[in-house]
């Protein structure tokens, strides 16, 4: 299993982007996604979860209004779109897939597999 993570870049304050990660390797559909993010001198935080059929999501306090996550199944890829953008979330940002049927809130869970990062850069 693969995660690619890509979408990330140098953005103002109030700007917006909109990150992807595809997924391959899985023989079969059910598995849930979260977004997590690492910025220097913190802990990594999770960010935003969607569920295993995509019909539920879950987000952070810090992002909720201002990112949507959204999946298509067909192209096995998730999005955070990412909107507003503040000199806070600069972070590197990373995919994670955990096989089965989940949602709600998954940022304890442990994740089966990683995506590499790609960095969030907004500024002031």
């Amino acid at each position: 299993v693969q995660l690619q993570a890509s979408g990330g870049g140098l953005v103002q304050s109030g700007g917006s982007l909109r990150l992807s990660c595809v997924v391959s390797g899985f023989t079969s559909d059910y598995y849930a996604v979260t977004w997590f993010r690492h910025a220097p001198g913190t802990e990594r935080e999770g960010v935003s979860s969607i569920s295993s059929t995509g019909g539920s999501t879950f987000y952070a306090d810090s992002v909720k209004g201002r990112f949507t996550m959204s999946r298509d199944i067909a192209k096995n890829t998730v999005y955070l779109q990412m909107d507003n953008l503040k000199p806070e979330d600069t972070a590197v940002y990373y995919c994670a897939a955990k096989a089965g049927y989940y949602s709600g809130n998954l940022f304890d869970l442990r994740h089966d597999y990683w995506g590499k990062g790609t960095q969030v850069t907004v500024s002031s």
